[in-house]
């Protein structure tokens, strides 16, 4: 089961967002796969002191985008094909890479410096 334990939200983005992105990452990372379920509304919703209607909106998004679906008093599951576990995984990546190289901007960081960095930490333990 898709766990929501410890999962911390911020500020800067609707719950409901975070919700569907915190599931994205579990599928992406492989804490969470095709037929897993999960929690029910109502426990996400106490877990993390938040409003059932935010839960059941998150929920519907995630509908909308493909990747659960809601069989009645059964519950929802993770539904995954090959191709849309790829495209979580490279909406995940581009959206981190997105918001490294926007910071990295900010901070006044040149591409072949950032280049020099990656290849010298990339193998670092």
């Amino acid at each position: 089961m898709v766990s929501f334990e410890g999962l911390v939200l911020n500020s800067r983005e609707p719950v409901y967002q975070q919700l569907a992105a915190h599931v994205r990452r579990m599928i992406v990372i492989g804490c969470a796969d095709d037929g897993d379920p999960l929690p029910s509304r109502r426990e996400i919703a106490q877990t993390l002191d938040i409003n059932p209607n935010t839960v059941q909106k998150a929920f519907r998004l995630m509908e909308e985008q493909g990747f659960i679906v809601t069989n009645g008093n059964a519950g929802s599951v993770i539904r995954l094909t090959p191709d849309l576990r790829a495209q979580l995984g490279d909406a995940l990546t581009r959206g981190l890479v997105r918001a490294f190289v926007q910071q990295a901007r900010q901070s006044g960081l040149t591409l072949p410096r950032v280049m020099s960095l990656l290849g010298e930490l990339w193998d670092a333990p």
